[in-house]
């Protein structure tokens, strides 16, 4: 039996963790993370266990600190949304925010971008957020996001962490994806880490 795809409803998106936190460093300015595991899973066999996940794109972003992108879902169609986001971000450069929610725009109303089944996680000094096929952009309240089959063991981890010890955005994302890569199958513990700020 087939299944009908409705470009109306989510993808599940398996076979990766994505994590990224925000928080302020002891000199008062922002620090900011993402993390990815590095395990493509084609269905019940492991492909690839040192893949890379996340990005930076340098110059862009506030500050021209650059940005950090990360992604889950099918590496094909992260690659090409993470270029439509890259060449939206270069109109204007300093605010991600503008770039990612014309970047959604254009997903949800694209005949081919509908198509593309990834999440895709932006962060920079001033804003981290959660963009997604279904026309959402969402700034999490915490600065913590998580995507992925893993994503919410993560989230958990890091969000205890920011509460309960003072860790840095980097060390608590390297925590939150070592605790992801433990418990959920589709993720392991061979960690990309990126930050700014810190």
């Amino acid at each position: 039996m087939s299944k009908k795809r409705n470009s109306e409803t989510r993808p599940e998106i398996r076979s990766t963790t994505v994590l990224s936190v925000r928080r302020a460093t002891p000199s008062g300015g922002m620090g900011v993370a993402i993390a990815g595991d590095g395990q493509v899973t084609m269905q019940n066999v492991v492909a690839k266990a040192d893949a890379v996940k996340v990005r930076k794109l340098a110059g862009l972003g506030a500050e021209g600190a650059g940005v950090l992108v990360g992604f889950a879902g099918a590496a094909a169609d992260a690659f090409a949304l993470l270029e439509r986001f890259e060449a939206t971000l270069k109109e204007t450069p300093a605010n991600v925010k503008k770039a990612a929610v014309e970047l959604a725009k254009q997903w949800r109303t694209d005949r081919a971008l509908r198509r593309l089944e990834s999440l895709l996680v932006v962060a920079d000094l001033e804003v981290s957020l959660l963009v997604s096929g279904t026309g959402d952009v969402i700034e999490p309240s915490d600065g913590v996001i998580g995507i992925g089959s893993g994503g919410a063991y993560a989230t958990a981890a890091a969000r205890a962490l920011l509460t309960h010890t003072e860790q840095s955005a980097a060390d608590i994302c390297l925590h939150g994806l070592q605790t992801a890569g433990e418990l959920c199958i589709y993720s392991n513990t061979n960690i990309t880490l990126l930050e700014l700020g810190g």
